[in-house]
């Protein structure tokens, strides 16, 4: 376990945009989905500021009012065109691999809640070879969209971690909202879906520009809480 005894004991992350990058792929892949069914054009900003939320919620926001079978047909050319072009294009932000294996070797507990499919995250951590490190998962196939709090209170229940104990790393409000409901710390990240004034109006703990600034944020805290 960390050493000082006011550290957090788990570390929770958000996946695209915080530990891998991969928004300019989802935003690319939305698109070709778009133009494939003749949709309205959307614009990528709008885009850009729908990940991290659930398939259901990004579609209702990108296609109002659709109807249940045109969600299955966004839902299956969105599928088919990151299959066939986007799937292993992202990759892990540099030293994030790195960093992630060193907070796990100090001690601290690691997890993952995310927007994307249970299929989804399954492949990226096959991809990046991530998935004996991290002790708990949730996606969006099994709690509510963000910014609901259930994928952090199922992951604060399965691995008996109290919320006072756990901080939240995202970089969208999404991942902070959620937090905030979980009544769990949370920190920025900006590097991914919504930006620095964006993530301080909802007051975290610190907005780091990339994820790997998190190892020596955790160190300088635990120094002076000590």
């Amino acid at each position: 376990m960390p050493v000082d005894s006011n550290a957090f004991r788990l570390l929770v992350f958000d996946w695209d945009g915080t530990l891998m990058d991969s928004i300019g792929t989802i935003v690319a892949c939305t698109l070709a989905a778009v133009r494939e069914l003749g949709l309205a054009e959307v614009p990528e900003e709008t885009i850009r500021g729908t990940i991290g939320l659930g398939l259901r919620e990004t579609v209702d926001v990108l296609s109002p009012g659709c109807g249940d079978e045109m969600l299955g047909r966004i839902l299956e050319s969105y599928r088919k065109h990151w299959a066939a072009t986007y799937r292993d294009m992202p990759l892990l932000f540099a030293g994030t691999g790195e960093m992630l294996r060193d907070l796990a070797a100090e001690g601290y507990l690691l997890a993952v809640a995310t927007g994307k499919s249970r299929r989804g995250l399954d492949y990226a951590l096959e991809q990046t070879g991530l998935r004996e490190i991290f002790h708990a998962t949730r996606t969006a196939d099994e709690a509510c969209s963000k910014p609901h709090p259930q994928m952090l209170l199922d992951i604060l229940e399965d691995l008996r971690v109290a919320p006072r104990e756990a901080v939240m790393i995202g970089d969208t409000t999404y991942d902070l909202e959620m937090a905030r409901s979980a009544r769990m710390a949370a920190v920025g990240v900006c590097s991914g879906g919504h930006g620095r004034e964006e993530l301080e109006r909802l007051a975290p703990l610190a907005c780091l520009s990339q994820v790997i600034e998190l190892a020596p944020w955790l160190a300088q805290r635990a120094a002076v809480t000590a």
